[in-house]
């Protein structure tokens, strides 16, 4: 019997703040790790939504989205060694912190702006290999309307 492939989606922000990006720095199964603020999709869940909460929930602040990055591809083991697949829908925009502050997520040491050059240098801690990908395409321009991301009412309640 064959055994459908299905990647883990994620969502993610990208957001820039006077040449600064904010990414989360964060406790994983393979030591301490930066990511944008970044994560698994909820069933019923738009892209848009899932990126607005998790970025909320990792980094305290009321993300915005403005655009589509990218769709992008990438493998990699899971917490349990497990080759996965990961399939991550990023979008840009505009975040401000809340207000009164947010709690982060279990596991999420602090929300940190660094410039392109750190984030670049601190390659060797990213969560994935997007982390680096999805801030040089923002600062390369890259762009697409977010009504390229379509919900159907029907992913409202998915079939159980």
């Amino acid at each position: 019997m064959n055994t459908r492939w299905k990647p883990s989606v994620t969502v993610a922000a990208v957001i820039e703040r006077d040449g600064n990006y904010l990414l989360v720095e964060e406790h994983t199964a393979d030591g301490l790790r930066l990511n944008t603020p970044a994560g698994h999709l909820e069933p019923g869940e738009s892209p848009l939504e899932g990126a607005v909460r998790e970025t909320l929930e990792e980094s305290g602040h009321v993300f915005t989205p403005t655009a589509l990055l990218g769709i992008y591809m990438a493998a990699s083991n899971d917490t349990q060694g497990q080759p996965t697949s990961w399939m991550r829908i990023a979008f840009c925009g505009h975040a401000v912190e809340s207000v009164p502050p947010q709690a982060l997520d279990e596991g999420i040491v602090r929300a940190i702006w660094m410039s392109p050059a750190e984030i670049e240098a601190s390659q060797a801690r990213h969560r994935s290999q997007l982390v680096w990908r999805c801030v040089q395409d923002h600062m390369a321009g890259q762009r697409f309307d977010l009504s390229a991301v379509v919900m159907d009412v029907s992913a409202l309640k998915p079939p159980k």
